[in-house]
């Protein structure tokens, strides 16, 4: 074993070498700040040209250095020792010295991939793989891993029991971390697959699915930068809390262009954040609802006008309902609802000529009758009312009050219940499960074309038909700001089919990312939502990687997460444990009225036992209120305890976990074993269930 004065000459000689690395970051941001002042005193000569080279060189400048100011904590992370003497660091981005000779080589590029790919069963050439903690600039410690001990020189010093398991034993924050310094060999793999396709990440909890897709991420953007950062990355999790938890991995490993939403947030102008209950959210996820969004897309609104008569120099001229329908079926048959918008005018112009038989009226000809009805008021208040340009979001609204019109026996009575319930309680704001079929009303109703592209074949008279200006903004951005170059997603086992669509519409051009344990599905029709994501994939080839192990969970903890899986989950994936604590889950079964203190102390219990950890208070949707109440004078003392539903645990992880009440909260939905399955995977060091009951624990599920 080393003994601590060689360890800390071993630190001290890497910092020498670290300080080294940030003075050229240091030199690198200067003339980084020095080009961004430059750029700005180009716009001084007073030219077009010079306004444009301004901001071309303050663009690229700054961006330069927002990358080398969110790489500056823990810049250099690791250092291989080769056969032939070579000594290779490696860090989170790439660093020069003055002769342009490498300092440091960027985790990402190929020389950097010994670090994760070389073992001791095959060392590569790599004698000693050495990790490096830092705290900022400072070096706080080394881990060493041995790989080749017959080519190692008789004075190598090897530090520490292995970088892996020492991280794996650090308190948690708030916050998701890089792993970039303990990318093990099988991540690594999926991190460097093929870019073109569907690079599809499974394996159980704990295995670093997410951590592993987001270096991916980064690893794309540094092989084709000009593909990925025009195209734009967008990254897709479950939740706000997750998003939040996640938002700080990609500029630690030197990219801020990343566009990172939540499920509620992928439609631009869009936001929600809270969930339906389950049988409305069912109901909105089910591709059932495409059928029903698309009868309400173009169906008229019970307040169009049915008839329309003109009376035109010696004839009268009648649109009846027969003729109307006619109309439209034929606009709809030519284009979605919004782009046959300019064309409407012409096509009831039209149909009103044809019934002209009048001799006074057929001496003016076509000509002079569309003059006299573009100007008429009535006719123009017709086309207003008959064929109004529509909005996704009043559309949507509007499904409040027409949903069992348009739903034509596709839900069961109480789903409709649900479903108005819903967007009864929702006051007009979106829920999450609503943000899709939003979307979806965007591309059934299209845009209205601007008039150089809707004009072409329209009649003089009509080419500038106006139409009575509206106060009402749109809601949404356009279709054609949707598109991205990857498509990321997290937790894609939870997505409903409405979902996929949504997100299939960001990625029609794109390449892939898929992240997911079909264990761990919230969605109660699993084969409905695989349709919809082959549907989504539109053909790419795929890319299979499994992650085999548990890094995140104790072994005890894990044990008991997979006991319930193998009663109630058939097929899970379940993950090799590699840690243990002697630490046993804790279960109390104590009366419901005393649940809520019981669970507030065992939280207490736990926040004193993790140090600067953190810890979580999982509750069933019913109980939130009550906790909260309860537990208000801990969480506005601790910043490091937090109380959430099961669903907005997705992807997270903390020290400790208080589950309460759980045989209530997997009764909540069909899913609830598979929720309560991820619950359970959410504590890395301590885990403490309370219930009013334990059926949990021996009863199978039905």
């Amino acid at each position: 074993m080393t003994s601590p004065a060689a360890a800390q000459r071993e630190i001290a000689s890497e910092q020498s070498y670290v300080d080294t690395v940030y003075e050229r970051l240091d030199a690198s941001a200067d003339v980084a700040r020095a080009l961004v002042r430059e750029g700005f005193a180009r716009a001084d000569v007073g030219h077009e040209g010079g306004l444009v080279e301004r901001d071309a060189m303050v663009f690229q400048a700054t961006r330069r250095l927002t990358a080398l100011n969110a790489a500056h904590d823990g810049l250099v992370f690791g250092r291989l020792d080769l056969t032939d003497g070579q000594k290779r660091y490696i860090g989170r981005i790439g660093v020069r010295d003055a002769e342009r000779e490498i300092l440091l080589v960027d985790w990402r590029a190929p020389a950097a991939s010994l670090f994760y790919q070389a073992t001791a069963a095959n060392p590569s050439g790599v004698v000693r793989r050495r990790v490096l903690r830092c705290s900022g600039s400072t070096v706080i410690g080394v881990e060493d891993d041995l790989l080749d001990a017959e080519h190692a020189p008789p004075d190598m010093v090897i530090v520490g029991d292995g970088a892996l398991l020492a991280s794996m034993s650090r308190a948690r924050d708030a916050r998701m971390h890089s792993v970039v310094a303990t990318i093990q060999a099988e991540q690594d793999d999926a991190i460097r697959a093929p870019s073109r396709g569907a690079t599809i990440i499974g394996g159980g909890p704990g295995t670093g699915k997410t951590v592993v897709a987001l270096h991916r991420a980064a690893y794309l953007l540094y092989t084709d930068r000009r593909r990925f950062e025009s195209g734009g990355v967008l990254v897709v999790g479950p939740s706000n809390v997750f998003m939040s938890y996640i938002e700080r991995v990609l500029p630690s490993l030197g990219e801020t262009s990343v566009t990172l939403r939540s499920l509620g947030e992928v439609v631009d102008g869009l936001t929600a954040s809270r969930h339906d209950e389950p049988v409305a959210a069912a109901a909105k996820g089910s591709s059932r609802m495409v059928r029903v969004l698309r009868r309400l897309a173009v169906e008229p609104a019970p307040e169009t006008p049915a008839e329309f008569r003109y009376f035109y120099k010696d004839d009268v001229l009648r649109l009846d309902a027969a003729r109307l329908a006619g109309l439209r079926r034929h606009l709809l048959h030519q284009s979605t609802y919004n782009r046959a918008v300019p064309r409407v005018p012409a096509a009831l112009a039209d149909a009103l000529w044809r019934q002209v038989r009048g001799e006074r009226a057929r001496e003016g000809g076509r000509a002079e009758f569309l003059d006299r009805i573009a100007d008429d008021r009535r006719f123009v208040d017709f086309v207003e009312a008959w064929w109004p340009e529509r909005d996704a979001v009043r559309m949507w609204r509007s499904l409040r009050e027409r949903v069992a019109e348009v739903a034509q026996g596709a839900f069961r009575r109480a789903e409709l219940d649900a479903l108005r319930a819903s967007w009864e309680a929702g006051g007009g704001t979106p829920s999450i499960e609503d943000i899709p079929l939003i979307d979806e009303l965007r591309y059934l109703l299209g845009e209205v074309p601007p008039h150089d592209e809707a004009d072409d074949d329209l009649p003089k008279q009509l080419m500038s038909f106006e139409r009575r200006e509206r106060e009402e903004v749109r809601t949404t951005t356009s279709i054609a700001d949707d598109g991205y170059a990857h498509v990321l997603i997290d937790e894609a086992q939870d997505l409903s089919p409405m979902q996929w669509r949504m997100v299939g519409r960001r990625g029609r051009h794109a390449s892939w990312t898929i992240v997911g344990d079909p264990a761990q599905s919230s969605w109660p029709v699993p084969e409905e939502a695989e349709r919809a994501r082959v549907e989504a994939l539109d053909g790419k080839p795929e890319h299979r990687f499994r992650l085999s192990t548990n890094y995140r969970n104790s072994a005890e903890i894990y044990e008991l997460a997979a006991g319930v899986a193998r009663r109630a989950i058939p097929g899970a994936d379940l993950a090799d444990g590699v840690r243990r604590t002697g630490e046993h889950p804790a279960h109390l079964e104590v009366p419901a009225g005393a649940v809520a203190a019981a669970v507030r102390e065992e939280a207490e219990k736990l926040l004193a036992r993790v140090g600067e950890g953190s810890v979580a208070v999982v509750t069933p949707l019913a109980l939130r209120a009550g906790l909260e109440r309860e537990l208000a004078p801990v969480l506005a003392a601790h910043e490091r305890v937090r109380l959430l539903d099961a669903l907005d645990t997705k992807g997270l992880e903390f020290d400790g976990v208080v589950v309460a009440e759980p045989d209530t909260l997997i009764g909540e939905s069909e899913a609830g074993w598979r929720t309560f399955y991820v619950v359970l995977t959410r504590a890395t060091q301590l885990l403490t269930t309370v219930g009013s009951s334990a059926r949990w624990r021996t009863e199978e599920p039905r």
